[in-house]
């Protein structure tokens, strides 16, 4: 009997590999829950918790494809939008720049949830808006958002100065003496070398940041020139 059962067992073996079904257990390749988008830019581990004084750094990518988000007409949509959902669900949209495939944001939030909840509700509405201008149907953004939780002083220093002269980063052409004009540059004021009267641009579309961190203590370290 246990021989029989032992060439039984080696018939199946053999079968197994002659089909590639061989598993010796252990993690596979392949397995686990599949990544969102086009590309798995952004862990889908539980984000890390939010406290509602310190700010967050977010990321938005678009899916592949799609027209750049630097052009007149698609900007002054998207202004409208981010006025529009600049204070709801318990966020806060203090700072942004906009760039050809993604923005960035510097966020204020209640916790987690209203993070989650908060840039859901701003992706939706920029989502729409962005269709019914580009006339099409579908998914806007490729990915989960990336979030950055900013809890200290020279960190929200780093971030705003990454977030606003981001476009200088990416190579792109600026105006001189002038902050990048697809971001909230011009209504920062935070920068060293650069004063314009408010009545010379329209009303700001961002909330006024509430954190000590992003009202004040970053200041201690200096404020932001134009070029970095």
């Amino acid at each position: 009997m246990g021989m029989k059962k032992c060439r039984r067992s080696a018939v199946v073996k053999d079968g197994q590999r002659e089909f590639g079904f061989v598993h010796h257990g252990g993690k596979r390749r392949g397995a686990g829950r599949k990544p969102k988008g086009q590309r798995a830019l952004v862990s889908h581990a539980t984000r890390e918790d939010v406290a509602s004084y310190k700010p967050v750094h977010v990321t938005i990518k678009l899916r592949r494809g799609l027209p750049s988000l630097r052009r007149k007409r698609t900007y002054a949509v998207l202004l409208r939008t981010l006025a529009a959902g600049s204070e709801r669900f318990g966020l806060r949209l203090t700072q942004f720049s906009i760039q050809s495939n993604h923005a960035h944001l510097i966020v204020e939030v209640d916790d987690r949830h209203a993070l989650s909840r908060g840039i859901q509700g701003l992706c939706i509405r920029i989502a729409r808006a962005l269709n019914r201008q580009w006339r099409r149907k579908g998914k806007v953004f490729g990915d989960r958002y990336h979030a950055h939780v900013l809890g200290s002083p020279s960190e929200v220093r780093h971030a705003l100065g990454y977030v606003l002269r981001n476009a200088h980063r990416h190579r792109v052409p600026q105006p001189a003496g002038a902050p990048d004009p697809f971001s909230s540059g011009v209504w920062f004021d935070g920068w060293l070398d650069f004063r314009v009267p408010r009545r010379e641009w329209p009303s700001s579309p961002i909330a006024t940041a509430r954190t000590w961190l992003a009202r004040i203590g970053w200041r201690r370290h200096g404020l932001l020139t134009l070029v970095p």
